[in-house]
């Protein structure tokens, strides 16, 4: 095919879908479009900035004519923060989009057309979904910025409020910028590397109301810390813990690897369904509460566990969907390569009272087969990877073990329908998905898929 556009070019076309990154989908001639700005149904101008063989990408300049889709965002720096590229979008909408990209996915790349996709389960809300955020500081000519990063840049765009976030960040956001000015505290500047304060970190139960604030800085001591707190504790009642994180290197990691208290205790508690779980400041925890319920409810679910079953966790984080399925297995092994979320996992099992699951630390990869060799089988493998999807040795490990059912957990529906594809053409049939809408408002998608050994009389 002939490229249609030359960089500079100036084309006028329909946003007819999104991106995985959230870019408009533009299709001239057959030949597609990438173009930062716009949401589906958008009439646009795009001036194109790279051009490759199989797609450009370009920026728009003006919505000729807009969507009947579009909502007004309440956001005033929708135009320019990444970090909600659909909340222009009626919900609704966002919904068939996200339905619809995991269906493409599945037929287009993993072949898979007679499978049963469910609509994506929605939220009745989907604003201040959000337990956590991570919001940089940093200064702006001359000026303090706390906020979010614009889209594609290390430039701040400044906030007052969120409304993917819980309300308490918004508190939080407004106590330090008081702070930064009552006490003269330096915002870190990324071009220098010099200044105090680089992140604020808020975490927050939905259950219990616990708020847990960490404060990142680029130095050991964190000035007027005790007037901090008294700012703190009287704007948030709920107020737990304060943490202060060091990290002094140049790096784009968000934390560092010391933290002490400056306040209150070093976890929060917080609940998935029944279960309890301690949140430090370094914990990876869903940040989503009401939806990974639905999530792991329906993993569950899918599983269908009878209480005398072996299960194979893989890459299972902090142990929450390990611990989900222990309460009606018999035996669980989870498998995770953070040492410190083994920990987590540990920790957590103890808890609950939770005997029977196993926290293994180590690459999936490689856990996994030797597990497999010492001649532990599992009936049923769970696996929630990255979004680069399972290492192809889990996969091979899955094939050799024939467990009667894999329950698949996804961020990725790209990565997803590979390895699908791989299972199915190796004696798995893909039974059933059901999507999550899981980050409203974004591009992203979870899904849970249950897959049946071919010849297995196990049923869902």
């Amino acid at each position: 095919m002939d490229i249609p556009v030359n960089k500079g070019n100036v084309v006028e076309g329909e946003i007819i879908d999104i991106s995985h990154e959230g870019k408009g989908v533009v299709k001239l001639e057959g030949y597609t479009i990438f173009t930062e700005g716009g949401l589906i149904g958008d009439k646009v101008s795009v001036k194109i900035t790279e051009t490759k063989k199989n797609y450009s990408l370009g920026k728009t300049l003006e919505i000729l004519e807009p969507s009947k889709y579009r909502v007004d965002t309440k956001c005033n720096i929708a135009d320019y923060c990444g970090g909600c590229p659909l909340q222009g979008l009626d919900y609704s909408m966002q919904l068939e989009f996200k339905t619809n990209k995991v269906k493409n996915d599945l037929k287009k790349i993993g072949g898979l057309e007679d499978v049963i996709i469910n609509h994506i389960i929605g939220m009745d809300n989907p604003n201040r979904y959000r337990n956590k955020v991570q919001i940089p500081v940093g200064i702006e000519n001359g000026q303090p910025v706390i906020g979010f990063y614009k889209k594609e840049s290390h430039e701040i765009a400044n906030i007052d409020i969120c409304k993917i976030q819980h309300e308490v960040a918004d508190k939080v956001v407004e106590v330090i910028r008081k702070y930064i000015e009552e006490f003269k505290i330096e915002p870190y500047d990324n071009k220098t590397s010099k200044g105090l304060l680089r992140h604020i970190i808020v975490k927050n139960s939905f259950k219990t109301g616990d708020t847990m604030v960490v404060l990142v800085t680029n130095g050991n001591t964190l000035p007027y810390s005790d007037e901090l707190v008294k700012m703190l504790k009287n704007k948030i009642p709920e107020l737990k813990s304060v943490i202060q994180n060091i990290n002094t290197k140049k790096t784009n990691l968000v934390m560092g690897t010391k933290s002490q208290i400056i306040y209150g205790k070093d976890k929060i508690v917080d609940y998935i369904g029944e279960l309890k779980f301690n949140i430090s400041a370094e914990s990876f925890f869903q940040v989503n509460p009401v939806q990974t319920e639905v999530l792991y409810n329906k993993a569950l679910e899918y599983a269908d566990l009878k209480g005398n079953e072996t299960v194979f966790d893989i890459y299972c984080g902090i142990g929450t969907i390990s611990l989900f399925l222990a309460q009606k297995a018999k035996k669980v092994y989870g498998i995770e390569s953070v040492s410190q979320a083994v920990k987590d996992a540990k920790e957590n099992a103890r808890i609950n009272e939770i005997e029977n699951v196993e926290f293994h630390t180590g690459n999936a990869e490689e856990i996994f087969p030797k597990l497999y060799e010492k001649g532990i089988k599992a009936d049923i493998v769970v696996v929630d990877p990255p979004r680069k999807g399972c290492d192809p040795q889990v996969i091979d490990t899955i094939i050799k073990m024939k467990p009667k059912k894999v329950v698949y957990v996804s961020c990725n529906p790209s990565t997803l329908a590979r390895d699908l594809k791989v299972l199915s053409e190796n004696g798995f049939r893909v039974i059933e998905v059901q999507p999550v809408d899981m980050f409203p408002n974004t591009p992203h998608v979870e899904c849970v898929i249950l897959m049946q050994r071919c010849g297995s009389e196990s049923k869902k």
